[in-house]
């Protein structure tokens, strides 16, 4: 059985209940925060390997938790928004949330989306010794052991999610990855109707490169995907 730990950060006790029995069952611990300060307290104090972030919370919304967070942590979250509300997935991904679900969400769903963020993780820890190190084009650096990226000698956060896409594209470089590839390889689940999770990841990608000089690397190939290029 998972032994994996969960965080979940709402304000709606019943569902944490809910929630935090029906994951037991299915072999996960989960931890339940009220508010987004608890949340954060939490996570600066105890190991968590995902956390599940709502929208609507007094205090400080899930918006200001998940910037609060990404200044400490690249923990993968998985945001809880409004149904029908893009612009929360948006914003949400934009800063720096790996997934998002939309509520109201069935059970086997949520957990669907729990293994398949879980699986990611896994599949990272068991690489091979020798697919990690460096990795150098274009003046972009990945660091495979430590998650950090470099690019013109300027660190860039990112987020884990971010630095996947970074690292399927740059691994493939010079070839088109179609973004049904790139749902399974970042995100671990198979590419939805109206989903643009993959499209937001690479967006922030292409803003922190461009921050730091390099602003045409990555490049949209119509109707298949996107491809790093190297300069001809």
């Amino acid at each position: 059985m998972s032994t994996h730990s969960i965080l979940l950060i709402d304000d709606d006790k019943d569902l944490a209940e809910l929630l935090g029995e029906y994951l037991e069952v299915e072999g996960y611990r989960l931890v339940a925060a009220h508010t987004g300060e608890t949340g954060i307290d939490k996570l600066k104090e105890h190991h968590y390997d995902l956390v599940l972030l709502d929208v609507m919370m007094p205090g400080i919304d899930g918006f200001e938790t998940l910037k609060r967070i990404r200044e400490f942590s690249i923990i993968p979250v998985l945001m809880l928004t409004a149904k029908g509300e893009e612009t929360d997935r948006v914003l949400g991904l934009e800063l720096g949330a790996d997934d998002y679900l939309a509520k109201p969400y069935s059970h086997r769903e949520l957990l669907a989306r729990i293994k398949a963020l879980i699986r990611r993780i896994e599949l990272d820890k068991n690489e091979k010794a020798s697919d990690r190190g460096i990795l150098a084009i274009e003046g972009v650096e990945l660091n495979f052991d430590t998650y950090r990226v470099h690019c013109n000698g300027q660190h860039l956060p990112m987020t884990t999610s971010e630095f996947k896409v970074l690292r399927v594209l740059m691994t493939k470089v010079g070839k088109a990855v179609p973004k049904e590839d790139l749902y399974l390889e970042v995100l671990g689940r198979e590419i939805m109707a109206y989903d643009r999770s993959i499209d937001m990841h690479v967006s922030n990608v292409r803003r922190k490169l461009a921050s730091a000089g390099n602003e045409d690397s990555i490049q949209t190939i119509r109707g298949v995907g996107y491809m790093f290029a190297e300069a001809k």
